[in-house]
C-alpha cells in the first residue's frame, strides 16, 4: 500500500510516532518501508506504527475487505476440527480390520463369548468364596481337559493348580502391604514334545470384585486366553518355547511356581472400562524387543507410550499385575487393558452381553499373534541381550504402529529443534535495525499468548469452584457435552478475547500478515519449548511435540509463497488446514483418549478432589493445544465479535442449566447406564483399652460415596441420610478408626455412619496377642494371630516415642500408608491356617498410653454372612441410578 492511499488517522498517528522517535528513528524510515516488501519482516516505527502490506489491513482501514470473513473462518474452522474428530470416531470404532474369525488356526470370538457368559454366570467371584475357589476353577479345569483331549500330537499341555502363600508392599493407593494365603491359581504350559527350556506367560485373573459378574474385569481376558490356548494346541505349527497361561484366582503372581524359572516375558490382560478397544499402555522396562514383537506381530494394534507415561506418573488411581511381575519378578512384559465404558466398571453393568464379540475377536487375535510370535522367536532365549533403554511407539488411528529407539527419537527430536532454530533464528538474529521490531513484537505476542492462556485456565478454574461451591459438581457426568459447552466455549472465548484486545490496542496499525507470520511464530517456538523439555527429560512421548513443530514448520514453507502474494485468501486457508491435518488428528485422537480414562475415574475418584476443576483444567489445556496453530486466524480475520458472543452466549446458557440443577449426574439407562457408586458397610466397633477391656461398642452402616456430590443426590430417596449423621474421624484410632477395605481415606474423607444393630456373623473373627517378647536390641516383638473370613485389613499406628522398626511381613520393612498408619490387605483361599504375624516396635515400654494402637477389620464379601436385614432393606431404597455395594464387617481396636 503506498503513503498516500492510507487514511487520514493513519498518517497522523505515523507523524505523530515519528515525532516522538526522534530525527534517528524518522531517517530510517525509508529503510523500513523498504523492508515491508520482505516475507518475514515488515519493520516500521514500531508496532503500532507498522506499514501495512498489500493484501493486509492495518488501523482505522483494517476490514475494509482484505481479511478472513469471521463467519466462514469460525464455521470452517469448526467443521475442520468436527471432521477430524468424526474420523477418530470412525476409526475407534473399527475394531476389527481383517482376518477371518472361526477359520481352523484362527481365534474364534464365539467359542471365547461362550467361555466367558459361563464364567460370569456364576455370579461375582470373590478371592475365597465357593463361586470362585471352587465352581470357575472347576470349570476352567473342565475346559482345559477338553483342549487337551484335542491338542497336537506336537504339543505337551501339563496342568497345575498352585496355592501360593506370600506377601510384598507396593506405593500404589499411598502405600500398603498385601499377604495372601492359600489363594488358587490354575497354570497351564503348552510347550513342544520334547519340551522347552524358556516360556512366554500370559496372564488373566478371574476373580472379580464383590457385587459385580467382572465380565471385563477380568472373565474376559480368560476367556481369551482358553480360546488362544485351544488354537494354540490344535495348531499342525510347532512351537520353539512353552507358553504358561496363568489364570490366577487373586490378581497375584506365579512366582513361586517351579516353571516360573522359565519366563522371559509375559502378557498381561486387564481391564480399566468394558470392551472397545484393549490398549497397550505398558511394556518393559527397558525391552524394546517386546514392542518390536507387537509391531510386527499384532493384526489391530492399539498401542501408546503417552498412555504409558501417563500411567506410570501414578496420575491414574490404579495398578495392575503387571507391577507384580515388574518389580518382584524382574520379568518384563506387555500390559494390556480394554478402556472404553469405564462408567460400568466394577459395577453390577460389567456384564457379558455388554462386550461386543468385535471386540473379543481383536483382543484374541492380537494375543494370540504376540504370543506366537515369541514362542516362535529366537530372541525370547536371549532376552537378556536386548535389554537396552526405552521405545517411542504409537499407533496411527489403529492401522500400524510406529516405534523406534528412545535414543534415536532424542536425535530426531534435536534435529526438529535445529530446523525450528534455523527457522526463528533467520528472523530473530539478523542485523539489530531489521529485527528490532520483529523481535519486540514476537516477544510482546509471546506474552500475549501466555496471559491468554493462563486467563483461560483461571475463567473455567473460576467457573469450576463456583459450580463446585453451589453443589453441582458433576453435571456433565451423563452429558459431556455439558462441559465442553460450559468450560470449553469459555476457555476459547477468553482466548479470542485477549487476542482481540491485543489486536485492536497494540497492535492496532499492523499488517495482517504480518501478524499472521508473528503469531504462527509463537506458536511454533512454544512446542519447540515443549519439545526440547520433554526430549530433555528423557520422556518417550516427546515425539507428540515433535510431531507439533515438523509439520506446521513444513506447512509454512509450502504455504509462503502464495500468503505473500495473495494473503490469507481460500487457497492458502486449504493448504494450511491440510498442512495442519496430522498435528491436529493425532491431538485429537490422544484426547479421545484422555476423556475416556478420566471422566469416569472422575466419578469414583473420592470426595475431596473436585472433578469439575480437574476436568475443567484439561478442557483448558486441551484448548490451548488445539488454538496454537489457529490464533494467527484471530489476526487474519476482519473481526471476532461475533464469535465470542456466540460462545460467551453457549457458556452463559450452559452455565445457568447448570446452576438450576437441569443435568442430573446419573443414569440408569439400560443402553448407557452411569451409576453413582456408593459402598455399605454394616459394621459393629468395639474400643478396647491397655489392660484389654472394652471401653466403647457401637454398630451402625458405614457409607462411602465415591464421588465429589457425598450424598446431597441420595437425601431426598432416604433422608435419614444427611450431614446429621456424618462420621468422624476417631483421632486415636488408625485410618479414623473406620474399616477401610483398601487405605483411601485421604481420598474420601466425608463419611456417614447411620446407626444399625449390632452384625453377628456365623465366621466371626479371632485377633489375640501370643505373645510379648523384649529383644536384645531394645525393643518389643509382639506376635499376633488372626482368623476370620477371606479378607481382612489389618491397622497399626505408632504412638508418639515410638516406632515400628521391623515386621513380618513384605520384605520385613515396615511401608506407612499415606497419613502416617500402617495398612495390611489380607486374603486367603478357602482353607487357610491361622494368619500369625509379627511387629517389632522401639520406644519406651512402659509409656502410659502404650506404645501401640492396632485394629483389625474383618469384611464378610460372600455367603450369608455377607448380608444383614439392616442392610437388605437400605440398600433396597437407594435409587435405580445408584451402584450400592454392601456387606457386613466387625472392627476391633486394641492398645499394647
Amino acid at each position: 500500500m503506498e503513503w498516500g492511499s492510507e487514511s487520514a488517522a493513519v498518517r497522523r498517528h505515523r507523524v505523530g510516532g515519528e515525532r516522538r522517535e526522534g530525527p534517528a528513528t524518522a531517517a530510517a524510515q525509508p529503510e523500513r518501508e523498504a523492508l515491508a516488501q520482505e516475507p518475514l519482516v515488515e519493520a516500521c516505527s514500531g508496532a503500532r506504527t507498522r506499514k501495512r502490506s498489500p493484501g493486509g489491513s492495518g488501523g482505522a482501514s483494517r476490514g475494509a475487505g482484505t481479511g478472513l470473513s469471521e463467519a466462514r473462518t469460525a464455521l470452517g474452522l469448526a467443521l475442520y476440527l468436527l471432521a477430524l474428530r468424526t474420523l477418530v470416531q470412525l476409526s475407534l470404532q473399527q475394531l476389527v480390520l481383517r482376518g477371518a474369525a472361526g477359520d481352523r488356526g484362527e481365534f474364534d470370538a464365539s467359542q471365547a463369548r461362550d467361555y466367558l457368559e459361563h464364567i460370569t454366570s456364576i455370579g461375582p467371584r470373590t478371592t475365597g468364596s465357593p463361586e470362585n475357589e471352587i465352581l470357575t476353577v472347576r470349570y476352567l479345569l473342565e475346559q482345559i481337559k477338553l483342549i487337551e483331549a484335542q491338542s497336537s500330537s506336537l504339543h505337551m499341555i501339563s496342568v497345575d493348580v498352585q496355592r501360593p502363600t506370600g506377601s510384598f508392599s507396593i506405593d500404589f493407593l499411598g502405600g500398603f502391604t498385601s499377604y495372601y494365603d492359600n489363594i488358587t491359581n490354575v497354570v497351564v504350559k503348552l510347550e513342544p514334545r520334547d519340551g522347552a527350556q524358556h516360556a512366554v506367560l500370559a496372564n488373566c485373573h478371574f476373580d472379580s470384585v464383590a457385587n459385580s459378574p467382572g465380565a471385563s474385569d477380568d472373565a474376559v481376558s480368560c476367556s481369551v486366553m482358553l480360546e488362544v490356548l485351544r488354537v494354540l494346541a490344535t495348531s499342525s505349527e510347532a512351537l520353539h518355547h512353552a507358553v504358561v497361561f496363568l489364570f490366577n484366582g487373586a490378581e497375584e503372581n506365579v512366582l513361586q511356581h517351579p516353571w516360573a524359572s522359565l519366563i522371559r516375558a509375559f502378557i498381561n490382560l486387564e481391564a480399566a472400562g468394558v470392551g472397545g478397544k484393549e490398549l497397550v499402555f505398558q511394556t518393559g522396562p527397558e525391552n524394546p524387543w517386546l514392542v518390536q514383537a507387537y509391531v510386527s506381530a499384532a493384526k489391530h494394534p492399539f498401542a501408546s507410550v503417552v498412555a504409558q507415561e501417563v500411567f506410570q506418573s501414578g496420575i491414574i488411581p490404579s495398578d495392575t499385575d503387571f507391577r507384580i511381575y515388574r518389580d518382584f519378578g524382574n520379568i518384563p512384559g506387555i500390559d494390556l487393558a480394554f478402556i472404553e465404558n469405564g462408567y460400568i466398571y466394577h459395577t453390577k453393568y460389567d456384564t457379558a452381553d455388554r462386550i461386543l464379540t468385535d471386540s473379543i475377536q481383536r483382543a484374541g487375535d492380537n494375543i494370540l499373534a504376540v504370543l506366537k510370535y515369541l514362542a516362535t522367536s529366537e530372541m525370547l532365549a536371549t532376552s537378556s541381550k536386548y535389554q537396552h533403554g526405552n521405545m517411542v511407539f504409537f499407533d496411527v488411528l489403529g492401522l500400524f504402529v510406529i516405534a523406534y529407539p528412545s535414543r534415536v527419537g532424542s536425535i530426531i527430536n534435536y534435529m526438529v529443534v535445529m530446523a525450528a532454530v534455523l527457522y526463528l533464528g533467520k528472523k530473530l538474529f539478523q542485523p539489530r535495525h531489521k529485527t528490532v521490531n520483529y523481535t519486540k513484537d514476537f516477544l510482546c505476542g509471546l506474552g500475549i499468548t501466555l496471559i491468554s492462556w493462563f486467563t483461560s485456565l483461571v475463567t473455567v478454574l473460576i467457573i469450576a469452584v463456583f459450580i463446585s461451591l453451589i453443589g453441582q459438581s458433576l453435571s456433565w457426568y451423563n452429558h459431556f457435552y455439558v462441559s465442553v459447552c460450559l468450560y470449553g466455549t469459555a476457555a476459547v472465548a477468553k482466548i479470542i478475547l485477549i487476542h482481540t484486545l491485543a489486536k485492536r490496542f497494540y497492535f492496532m496499525n499492523a499488517s495482517d500478515q504480518y501478524l499472521g507470520e508473528v503469531f504462527f511464530d509463537i506458536s511454533l517456538f512454544v512446542h519447540c519449548g515443549f519439545l526440547v523439555t520433554l526430549t530433555y527429560h528423557g520422556l518417550c512421548s516427546a515425539f507428540v511435540s515433535a510431531v507439533w513443530v515438523v509439520f506446521p514448520l513444513l506447512t509454512k514453507l509450502c504455504v509462503h509463497k502464495d500468503f505473500k502474494q495473495h494473503g490469507a485468501q481460500g487457497k492458502f486457508v486449504a493448504l494450511y488446514l491440510l498442512g495442519m491435518f496430522v498435528p491436529y488428528l493425532y491431538a485429537l485422537y490422544l484426547i479421545w483418549a484422555v476423556f475416556e480414562m478420566f471422566t469416569p475415574i472422575l466419578g469414583r475418584s473420592g470426595s475431596e478432589i473436585p472433578p469439575d476443576i480437574v476436568l475443567a483444567s484439561i478442557l483448558a489445556g486441551c484448548t490451548m493445544i488445539l488454538s496454537s496453530y489457529f490464533i494467527n486466524f484471530i489476526y487474519l480475520a476482519k473481526s471476532t465479535k461475533k464469535t465470542m458472543l456466540s460462545l460467551t452466549l453457549v457458556c452463559a446458557v450452559t452455565f445457568l442449566l447448570v446452576c438450576s440443577g437441569t443435568f442430573f449426574p446419573y443414569s440408569s439407562s439400560p443402553a448407557s447406564p452411569k451409576p453413582k457408586r456408593v459402598f455399605l458397610q454394616h459394621v459393629t466397633r468395639v474400643f478396647h483399652d491397655l489392660e484389654g477391656k472394652v471401653v466403647r461398642r457401637d454398630s451402625g452402616i458405614w457409607i462411602n460415596g465415591f464421588d465429589y456430590t457425598g450424598m446431597s443426590h441420595i437425601t431426598p430417596h432416604i433422608p435419614e441420610i444427611n450431614d446429621t449423621i456424618r462420621a468422624h474421624c476417631e483421632e486415636d484410632a488408625p485410618l479414623c478408626g473406620f474399616p477401610w477395605y483398601l487405605p483411601v481415606h485421604f481420598l474420601i474423607r466425608k463419611n456417614w455412619y447411620l446407626p444399625a444393630p449390632e452384625v453377628s456373623p456365623r465366621n466371626p473373627a479371632h485377633f489375640r496377642l501370643i505373645s510379648k517378647e523384649q529383644t536384645p536390641w531394645d525393643s518389643v516383638k509382639l506376635t499376633f494371630e488372626a482368623t476370620g473370613p477371606s479378607h481382612m485389613s489389618f491397622y497399626v499406628r505408632a504412638h508418639k516415642g515410638s516406632t515400628l522398626s521391623q515386621w513380618s511381613l513384605g520384605n520385613g520393612t515396615p511401608v506407612t500408608s499415606k497419613g502416617g498408619d500402617y495398612f495390611v490387605f489380607y486374603s486367603h483361599g478357602l482353607r487357610a491356617s491361622a494368619w500369625q504375624f509379627w511387629i517389632e516396635v522401639q520406644g519406651p515400654e512402659e509409656q502410659p498410653e502404650g506404645m501401640v494402637t492396632v485394629a483389625i477389620a474383618a469384611h464378610y464379601l460372600s455367603g450369608e454372612d455377607k448380608r444383614s436385614l439392616s442392610l437388605d432393606a437400605l440398600k433396597e431404597r437407594f435409587p435405580d441410578w445408584s451402584f450400592p455395594s454392601a456387606w457386613v464387617c466387625t472392627y476391633n481396636v486394641f492398645v499394647f
